[in-house]
């Protein structure tokens, strides 16, 4: 099962505070135990919401905003994506995880959807589309 593991941004995170050297030590020999264990699939930390755009879509409109983004809990501040046996596993490897900022945290977990998820709907065309998709991105990774 793959999941996308989310730290929640804070107030700290959004105004560009970066974390102490021992942070970054704690999270560099945590991210080292998931790749040890064949978790980790991928993951960064994102640069504050002020750096970043939105794109809003309604119909064939698109409108850009420029970030700062106001509700901050609800931003992302970084992200791992991992394989792991089942939600339970990622709880367990979520709480072993160092506290990813100076203060109160949060994280999130958020199973991806599957291939297997939309066979009720899935239409051959639309199958040989995103098989094609998911070959010419393995040729792309190598």
């Amino acid at each position: 099962m793959r999941v996308m593991v989310l730290v929640k941004a804070t107030e700290d995170s959004e105004a560009g505070v970066m974390p102490p050297s021992e942070l970054l030590e704690a999270m560099g020999r945590y991210n080292e135990e998931l790749v040890d264990a064949g978790i980790l699939l991928a993951g960064d930390g994102l640069k504050p919401s002020s750096q970043a755009k939105r794109v809003a879509f309604d119909g064939p409109s698109r409108r850009v905003i420029d970030g700062p983004f106001a509700e901050t809990k609800e931003l992302v501040a970084g992200y791992w994506v991992w394989e792991v046996r089942d939600m339970d596993h990622a709880v367990e490897w979520v709480k072993r995880c160092p506290n990813p900022m100076l203060g109160p945290s949060e994280i999130e977990i958020r199973p991806f959807f599957e291939m297997a998820d939309f066979a009720a709907i899935m239409t051959p065309e639309a199958e040989a589309i995103h098989n094609r998709v998911a070959e010419k991105e393995k040729q792309r990774q190598g």
